[in-house]
């Protein structure tokens, strides 16, 4: 069968490296796999891919995107000639994933949709921008008007940030009216969570599945490490934290007021911090930037003590799989899909702090 899938990115990020696997497997399989993204890839000779539209694109649909609140709504052209070379190619099925990025038209791509019913489609919903009329989460803001009626976006500056008017009411409707009406579409989530959320919104017509991510297990095991003594750190109980951009909503602050409370037989090791970030930490925070590969990064996850991810907004994190894979616990908020991801045993509730800390004693026999 011949698989078509679209994302803003190839290769690269947690979808993108998702979609690499897959198409990996199918094509082992005798499949034919295409993969139309838009703004991101690596070289990857195996998998044939097509960019939707180019980097001006891009930067048109941002700056949209930024100011009228318009993402998802512009990349037209882009986007009818890409379909023009999907026609050529004549897909058995099509697998979506995010479409959010500054690099389709939502319209376009639906109206082709709905013209061919006889072709699969299904989509993998990382996060909640589907159905809602700006954000991608909600959870921080505690807003649930995506269930009815999107207005007066409280998180209008948040990604997809919008500086200009703001349009979660339209894009609202317009997204209940473009994404409803595929003849053959099923829609897959990570988690429970996000497939619960689903079913309440205006998507909740289409059949959802739950089907969580993996990880390359071949990588991520038990493996030696002079991680701990190249950082002089054989005396330390090592928490660990991993994350593709501190911000806030990973719980850098939360992390922050932890490194106070812990005392010297504790040091925190935060992986894929910036190097501002980095002389910014607390003697007792060890910022690290990006590793050079996997098997480095599954080093240092062998080599902590524990894992924390206090989350406050996530679907199914892989971070949580890669650690445990690695030998190491994991202790997270009850937030989103991350207990799902964690395994459930050392669960949290949100901005517990003197509860994580309790529990990391617990883990590392240091009561």
């Amino acid at each position: 069968m011949k698989y078509l899938f679209i994302n803003s990115v190839y290769g690269v990020r947690s979808t993108g490296k998702l979609i690499a696997k897959q198409c990996r497997e199918l094509q082992e399989q005798g499949h034919t796999c295409l993969v139309g993204y838009g703004r991101e890839k690596i070289k990857d000779s195996s998998v044939k891919t097509i960019r939707i539209g180019n980097q001006l694109d891009v930067l048109i649909h941002g700056v949209f995107s930024t100011f009228f609140d318009a993402h998802g709504f512009c990349s037209k052209r882009a986007t009818k000639r890409f379909l023009q070379k999907i026609d050529e190619y004549a897909p058995d099925v099509i697998w979506l994933h995010n479409l959010h990025g500054y690099y389709i038209h939502l319209k376009t791509l639906f109206d082709w949709l709905k013209a061919h019913p006889k072709i699969k489609v299904f989509w993998t919903l990382h996060d909640c921008w589907a159905f809602t009329g700006h954000c991608s989460h909600f959870t921080i803001a505690k807003c649930d008007k995506w269930k009815t009626q999107c207005f007066a976006c409280p998180q209008k500056k948040e990604y997809p940030r919008c500086l200009g008017i703001s349009r979660s009411r339209q894009n609202y409707q317009h997204k209940k009216a473009i994404f409803n009406g595929v003849s053959d579409l099923t829609l897959i989530t990570p988690s429970k969570w996000l497939a619960d959320l689903t079913r309440l919104s205006f998507l909740k017509d289409y059949p959802v599945l739950v089907k969580n991510n993996k990880i390359y297990t071949t990588i991520f095991k038990p493996v030696q490490s002079d991680f701990r003594e190249r950082h002089n750190l054989q005396n330390k109980k090592i928490i660990l934290g991993v994350a593709v951009g501190w911000e806030n909503t990973k719980g850098l602050p939360d992390i922050l007021e932890m490194a106070k409370q812990l005392d010297e037989r504790f040091v925190i090791v935060l992986v894929g911090m910036t190097p501002k970030q980095i002389k910014q930490m607390p003697p007792n925070i060890l910022g690290i930037g990006r590793t050079k590969n996997q098997q480095e990064l599954a080093g240092i996850y062998t080599t902590a003590d524990v894992f924390i991810n206090p989350t406050h907004q996530d679907n199914y994190p892989t971070v949580n799989l890669e650690a445990r894979a690695c030998g190491t616990s994991v202790v997270t908020y009850n937030v989103g899909g991350s207990p799902e991801s964690a395994g459930g045993q050392y669960v949290v509730p949100e901005n517990d702090i003197a509860g994580m800390i309790k529990t990391i004693k617990k883990i590392t026999n240091t009561l």
